[in-house]
């Protein structure tokens, strides 16, 4: 008997020991982890007429350039309408740059630099829109293409969607060419007129001209992550994360044949039925979640910013990781930084109510995470639906993911500078892009892709992009104008 309290109190203390050993590694890390914000010296802010640069947002609301994937030439008019208004509006970089138009409707912006042999860099953004839902219309507070400017907001389609960067560019380089600035760099400015359905027509042409001409980039920043305003626990302060990696897009369409008939005497599998009972497996088995590259450097870039308990998490990734994973599934937006995510998007059969269907059609759209390809993903599909009888069936527009920035780059460091001179208060960390953007057609071009739009949003904001009641704040809007303005000043000039 006291043979066995002596084991007990032995592996007790044991326990006890371990324990403590385990809460010290946890604490030494967490304690230890540097910073890695960079120290910035304080600049005066750039002077902006924000009521002219508001008015000059709201008129391009009004050109309805809303794009489509199968007739180029929808909305013609109101994208060369909105194309006169730019020339008009910025008669200075006008004059200063060469104006291209690309297989109609995008438009490509050459600033020659004074130095041939220096790099060129490009910022990007685009023209095209997307519609407004059908039935929402009267859910808008303002008419959605008046572009209404009340209440310190620019409202309307488009508003941040991605004429606030479009102008907001445009903004930049008026004020610097009025001021006789002329860059060392070679500046392009490439505005698609197509990335809502894909950008096929105009950046990836872009890209292709650029590729013909021998073009090589320094960096390309294009529309994506945020300055995200309360939206990650256990951090204090804004975190403006920079887009080093972007989702892949995958559509697959599945299809299954079947012999049509009455419905007074159903088969015991019917077609529908079948088509259903795969689509429900790929709800069901997703594919692996991991949190690594964009994701995981993000969370370590994060950690030393956070509040004491989540800093020991984040700083204890070898232990914390499961249950990270389990956390992040718990919320649509945090669980598609973690894997490839599976959505049921479209599903076709049958015309009449007594009448069998011959013929079940399904689409599915995967986002595929950095180190997922398409082929992985349709080797999914196979597998988790396990019948030979449905066809599966991969798009042409489907793209892999672009490979990921590194962060150990001047050009990064330089857009990690500017972010803190022009938004002192912002923690600044990588990220990973969820949505698909022109810039991953650039990835022929450069090696530096960065994705970031120098906008303050809160979670509530989220719901506007091609949502209801989109609009910009007028502070924000001039933000992002200084912003354009000091990274031309930090990339082009050195």
């Amino acid at each position: 008997m006291r043979k066995l309290i002596r084991t007990i109190r032995n592996l007790v203390a044991l326990l006890i020991a371990a324990g403590i050993i385990l809460a010290c590694v946890l604490g030494y890390n967490a304690l230890t982890r540097q910073s890695r914000q960079i120290a910035v010296t304080p600049i005066p802010r750039a002077a902006v007429d924000e009521k002219n640069a508001a008015d000059h947002l709201s008129a391009a609301i009004r050109f309805q350039t809303i794009s489509s994937a199968t007739d180029p030439d929808q909305n013609a008019d109101a994208f060369r309408g909105l194309q006169t208004y730019m020339a008009e509006t910025f008669p200075a970089f006008h004059a200063a740059a060469k104006r291209e138009a690309v297989n109609g409707l995008s438009l490509l912006y050459t600033w020659q630099g004074s130095d041939p042999n220096a790099v060129p860099i490009a910022l990007l953004a685009h023209q095209d829109v997307v519609p407004i839902a059908p039935g929402t219309e009267s859910s808008w507070q303002v008419p959605p293409f008046d572009g209404t400017i009340r209440d310190g907001f620019i409202w309307g389609r488009g508003s941040w969607d991605d004429k606030g960067n479009l102008f907001s560019i445009l903004e930049a380089v008026e004020q610097l060419a009025k001021e006789g600035f002329r860059p060392k760099h070679t500046i392009y400015l490439a505005f698609g007129a197509d990335e809502e359905v894909g950008g096929l027509r105009g950046a990836s042409e872009i890209a292709k001209l650029l590729a013909q001409r021998g073009v090589k980039l320094d960096y390309v920043i294009d529309e994506g992550l945020v300055i995200a305003d309360g939206m990650l626990k256990g951090l204090d302060r804004p975190a403006a994360l920079i887009g080093i990696a972007e989702k892949g897009y995958a559509t697959v369409d599945l299809s299954l044949t079947a012999t049509p008939g009455h419905s007074s005497m159903p088969p015991k599998q019917s077609a529908i039925g079948i088509m259903s009972a795969a689509l429900a497996k790929l709800d069901r088995h997703r594919m692996p979640a991991r949190i690594q590259g964009a994701a995981q450097e993000m969370l370590q870039t994060l950690a030393p910013e956070m509040n004491a308990m989540n800093r020991i998490v984040l700083s204890n990734l070898w232990l914390f990781k499961p249950l990270l994973l389990r956390e992040f599934g718990k919320s649509p937006s945090t669980d598609a930084l973690i894997r490839t995510t599976t959505a049921l998007t479209i599903v076709n059969a049958g015309n009449q109510d007594n009448v069998l269907p011959g013929r079940v059609d399904a689409t599915v759209n995967f986002r595929l995470q950095p180190g997922d390809t398409e082929a992985t993903v349709i080797d999914h599909v196979r597998r988790t639906i396990d019948n030979d009888a449905i066809t599966i069936t991969r798009r042409d527009v489907n793209t892999e993911p672009p490979p990921v920035t590194s962060t150990r780059t001047d050009a990064y460091r330089a857009l990690n500078r500017t972010i803190r001179e022009v938004f002192p208060d912002v923690v600044v960390a990588p990220g990973l892009m969820l949505a698909a953007t022109d810039s991953r057609h650039y990835a022929g071009v450069t090696k530096s892709i960065f994705r970031f739009s120098p906008v303050r949003a809160k979670a509530e904001d989220l719901l506007r992009f091609h949502g209801t009641n989109e609009r910009l704040s007028i502070a924000n809007y001039a933000d992002m104008i200084r912003f354009y303005r000091r990274l031309i000043e930090n990339t082009a000039t050195k």
